[in-house]
């Protein structure tokens, strides 16, 4: 496919944040997503189809499950399954793309998608993503689609090196499963890619880059988005080859202010990204009064 230039920091480990420069990106780009990132993740590739050729969803729902309610978001879409219409779901999707809202769902045909859900997930129970997995169904060709709904997991993001017990919460939703959800992830959307041992060194940089030059009419935080966020650039795409971008959406209570760069540090993608040529980029939200854990709007 041609290259294309995507503006990506050009400078050191985190010290301080810097604009964006550039790399040379192959344009397969990719999303994942736990918890409020899962749904935004899933968000994000309904309505950017077009640009978007897989998504992997962590302990997330199905497209507009809140329906524009906080009380639905909270207790239907985490709890409720059987409260969740997929039919209804669909219909409301198709009068968007009737209404040129968000791209058509035609393009959701062949891209790969990857559910995960851990069996002992008590905050999105298991009900609630295989909804998801329903809703995919209306769209894409099954044999793209990849469940995972046997791993022992608490509610968080499922690595083999980082994180608390499997089967039980943290504060961080990082859960040491013996199961690299990274690479799974990735590996079911790309294909042949080279697996990592856990928690192996990594080659590249993290960087902490402005978020705030992004958000024209306002400032960032009005939106509930922090003025920075990470990238990881592997040593090779610092050096021109190409590489591919996947974009990883954090759960509530995971973005910088809380967590600092744990998220972006310990979840698995940048050591799949290092031998695979990828660049990973952690968009990051912040709290505010509406919204005081710092979760997605979705």
């Amino acid at each position: 496919m041609t290259a294309y230039l995507l503006l990506l920091a050009l400078v050191g480990f985190v010290h301080g944040q810097t604009r964006l420069g550039s790399y040379n990106l192959d344009p397969e780009i990719s999303v994942s997503g736990l918890s409020s990132g899962s749904y935004m993740a899933n968000q994000f590739h309904v309505a950017q189809s077009k640009k978007i050729i897989g998504a992997a969803l962590f302990a997330g729902g199905p497209y507009y499950c809140a329906s524009g309610s906080m009380i639905t978001a909270t207790n239907a879409c985490m709890k409720f399954p059987a409260s969740i219409n997929v039919d209804s779901l669909v219909s409301k999707t198709q009068s968007y793309v009737t209404s040129a809202l968000i791209d058509p769902v035609s393009n959701l045909a062949n891209d790969k998608v990857f559910i995960f859900s851990g069996t002992r997930d008590s905050v999105v129970v298991p009900g609630v993503v295989k909804k998801q997995e329903e809703y995919y169904l209306k769209y894409t060709n099954p044999a793209n689609i990849k469940t995972v709904y046997d791993v022992p997991a608490e509610h968080g993001m499922p690595t083999d090196f980082y994180g608390g017990a499997c089967g039980t919460t943290n504060l961080e939703y990082i859960n040491n499963c013996n199961y690299n959800g990274a690479y799974e992830a990735l590996n079911h959307i790309y294909g042949g890619l080279q697996k990592p041992t856990p928690g192996a060194a990594l080659t590249g940089q993290l960087i902490l880059f402005d978020q705030s030059e992004y958000f024209k009419l306002a400032a960032a935080s009005t939106y509930g988005m922090d003025t920075a966020g990470y990238i990881y650039v592997p040593a090779s795409c610092q050096s021109g080859a190409r590489c591919r971008l996947h974009i990883v959406f954090h759960g509530c209570l995971q973005a910088r202010e809380k967590l600092g760069d744990k998220y972006a540090r310990n979840t698995g993608y940048n050591q799949v990204a290092d031998l695979n040529n990828f660049i990973i980029l952690y968009p990051q939200a912040k709290s505010n009064l509406s919204n005081p854990n710092g979760c997605w709007d979705w």
